[in-house]
């Protein structure tokens, strides 16, 4: 059974920085591309990043230059750190993996942003 737990959520003012954190266990995290979604209230959920098992990372044009995504296999973890933030990147932000080859996906539970002042 393939868990991810999310952290590093919280409240933050605009043009603060936050760094989300996504463990994986119960699977062989170098086999997964992982990724970062968010959902706000009254929308569907979005693509925020991408990175590849090789560590190829694919943003949003809308966190581009802002946010960046990193994996670090040896500790099972990807991370997403987040700038410049602004209202609007106020959402639930979901950890996703997705198994390659075999596609098997995966989500957390989701760990709450807010930008406000």
């Amino acid at each position: 059974q393939v868990q991810l737990v999310e952290s590093g959520g919280g409240l933050v003012q605009p043009g603060g920085s936050l760094r989300l954190s996504c463990a994986a266990s119960g699977t062989f995290f170098s086999f997964y591309a992982m990724g970062w979604y968010r959902q706000a209230p009254g929308k569907q959920r979005e693509l925020v990043a991408t990175i590849s098992r090789r560590g190829a990372p694919n943003y949003a044009d809308s966190v581009k230059g802002r946010f960046t995504i990193s994996r670090e296999d040896a500790k099972n973890t990807v991370y997403l750190e987040m700038g410049s933030l602004k209202p609007e990147d106020t959402a639930t932000y979901y950890c996703n993996g997705e198994r390659i080859p075999g596609g098997s996906v995966y989500w957390g539970q989701g760990t709450q942003v807010t930008v406000s002042s």
